[in-house]
C-alpha cells in the first residue's frame, strides 16, 4: 500500500464523510504548484475554492504569520489588542467604507452581514422584527450553516436539516424582473448577491445586473449586501467583482463602473489561505446598530489575522494580480474556445478573470467530469467538478502567461482522451 493510500485510509476510517476529494494526497505548496506525498507535482487549478490567490506559501505571507506568531496570537475580544486597530484603518480606507467587522469563515461573515441586515431593518428602516424579509437567489452559496442553507437551492446541502429559518425569498439569479417585483413588498429589507455565482457552475450575470440590481435596492430602501468572499481580492480581474470591468489602477471607489455595496462581505483570499480571516464592511449608519455584547467572534480580529490580512493584500497591490487575473482570464477563455470549436466534448466556457468553467457534453449526475479531473490529475493538473457536468477552473492569480500556456496543453491533452 502507497503512502497515498494509508493516509487516505486513515482519514477514511476515522474523519467525516462530508468530503468526496480526489485521490489525491498533498503535503507542499509553493506558489502555483503542490506537491503529493510521493512526491508528485502539480498545477493547482482551485486555489483552494479562490482562497489561494496570492499563491501557495507566498513569503510575505509566511514571514508576516510566522513574526505575529511568535509575539501574540489570541486575546479575545475581551481586551483591545495592538495589531486590530491597524487593521480596521487599512480595510477601511483599502475598500472604502466606515467600518469593519472582522471574523473567521466565509460563513460567519455572511450570517454576520444578515444579523447586521436585520438590525438595520428593524431598528432604522423601522419594519415589525418579526417580519423582515431579505431576499436571495436561486443557485445560490453562501455557507453551510443552519440560516444560510436555509435558502439553499442544493439538495445536498439542504435536505434533512430541517426546520428550517424562515425571513428568507428566493428568486432567480440574474432577473431584474423578479427582482423588482419582490421589492414592492416594504418588509423586505435586503438583498444579498454573489456577483458571480461560483459554486453553481461560475454563473456570469449580464453586465447591467449588479448595477441595476443595486439601484433598485437604493430607490427601495433597501440594503445592496454583496457576498464576495469567493469573487473578491482580484479573482475576477478586478479588486472586487462589483467593480464591473475597471481597470484596478486607483481603488474601486475611484472607479466609474464601480457598484459600492452597502454591506460587502469578504473571505478566503483575505488571507491568501495562510489562516482564517473574514470580513464585513459597511457604513456607520449601518454598522453602528450592533452595539457591545449583540454579536462577536472570540478569534475575530485577533493579532495574526490582522497582520495576515493586511499583508494578503499588500501582495495584491504590489504585484498586480488583478491586472494578471483579467489578462490571464481573457487568454484561458479564448484557448478553451478554441477547444470547445473543434470538439464534441466541451459546450461552453465561462467566466471572468481567473474564475472560469467548461461545461462537459454529459448530463449533471454522469461521471464524465469527475474522470476528466481524475485524468487531469494524472497529468500534473489539480481540478474538481461542480454541479456534475461542470469543470471550474481557478488557478493562483500568480501564475504566468507560460505556466497558463502549459496547463491549457494539459486541458488539451487530457480531453482528447475522451
Amino acid at each position: 500500500m502507497t503512502r497515498t493510500d494509508e493516509l487516505i485510509a486513515l482519514e477514511d476510517k476515522y474523519g467525516a464523510h462530508n468530503y468526496h476529494p480526489l485521490p489525491v494526497v498533498l503535503e507542499k505548496g509553493d506558489g502555483v504548484f503542490v506537491w503529493d506525498v510521493e512526491g508528485k507535482k502539480y498545477y493547482d487549478f482551485l486555489s483552494a475554492y479562490s482562497a489561494v490567490n496570492q499563491g501557495h506559501c507566498h513569503p510575505h505571507l509566511v514571514e508576516t504569520m510566522t513574526k505575529q506568531a511568535q509575539k501574540l496570537t489570541l486575546t479575545s475580544r475581551a481586551f483591545y489588542n495592538a495589531e486590530l486597530g491597524k487593521f480596521d484603518k487599512f480595510m477601511s480606507e483599502y475598500f472604502a467604507f466606515d467600518k469593519v467587522l472582522p471574523m473567521n469563515s466565509g460563513a460567519e461573515a455572511v450570517e454576520t452581514a444578515l444579523k447586521l441586515c436585520r438590525k438595520w431593518g428593524h431598528e432604522v428602516k423601522g419594519v415589525n422584527p418579526a417580519a423582515g424579509k431579505i431576499i436571495v437567489c436561486d443557485q445560490n452559496f453562501h455557507g453551510r450553516t443552519t440560516t444560510i442553507i436555509s435558502f439553499s437551492s442544493d439538495p445536498d446541502a439542504k435536505d434533512g436539516y430541517g426546520p428550517y429559518t424562515p425571513g428568507f425569498e428566493v428568486i432567480p439569479y440574474n432577473d431584474l424582473a423578479a427582482l423588482k417585483n419582490a421589492l414592492k413588498d416594504e418588509e423586505v429589507i435586503g438583498f444579498m448577491v454573489e456577483p458571480i455565482q461560483g459554486e453553481a457552475g461560475v454563473m456570469v450575470p449580464d453586465a447591467d445586473y449588479i448595477p441595476k440590481a443595486a439601484q433598485m435596492c437604493k430607490d427601495a430602501n433597501v440594503l445592496f449586501i454583496a457576498d464576495e468572499v469567493q469573487t473578491g481580492i482580484a479573482r475576477t480581474g478586478s479588486l472586487l467583482a462589483v467593480c464591473g470591468n475597471c481597470s484596478c489602477e486607483n481603488k474601486c471607489e475611484r472607479q466609474e463602473s464601480y457598484t459600492r455595496p452597502d454591506i460587502l462581505i469578504l473571505g478566503k483570499a483575505l488571507s491568501g489561505g495562510m489562516y482564517p480571516v473574514s470580513a464585513v464592511l459597511a457604513d456607520d449608519d449601518i454598522m453602528l446598530t450592533i452595539r457591545p455584547g449583540q454579536h462577536g467572534s472570540t478569534f475575530g480580529g485577533n493579532p495574526v489575522a490582522a497582520q495576515v490580512a493586511i499583508a494578503a493584500l499588500e501582495v495584491v497591490s504590489d504585484e498586480n494580480l488583478a491586472q494578471n487575473a483579467r489578462k490571464l482570464g481573457e487568454m484561458f477563455r479564448s484557448e478553451m474556445q478554441r477547444i470547445i470549436d473543434s470538439s464534441d466534448l466541451v459546450t461552453k466556457v465561462r467566466g471572468k478573470g481567473l474564475l472560469n468553467a467548461i461545461v462537459i457534453n454529459d448530463t449533471p449526475d454522469s461521471k464524465t467530469a469527475w474522470n476528466i479531473c481524475v485524468k487531469l490529475a494524472e497529468n500534473g493538473l489539480l481540478a474538481k467538478p461542480t454541479h456534475g457536468n461542470i469543470i471550474r477552473f481557478a488557478p493562483p492569480l500568480v501564475m504566468t502567461e507560460e505556466q497558463l500556456m502549459d496547463c491549457v496543453s494539459i486541458i488539451e491533452k487530457t480531453l482528447s482522451e475522451f
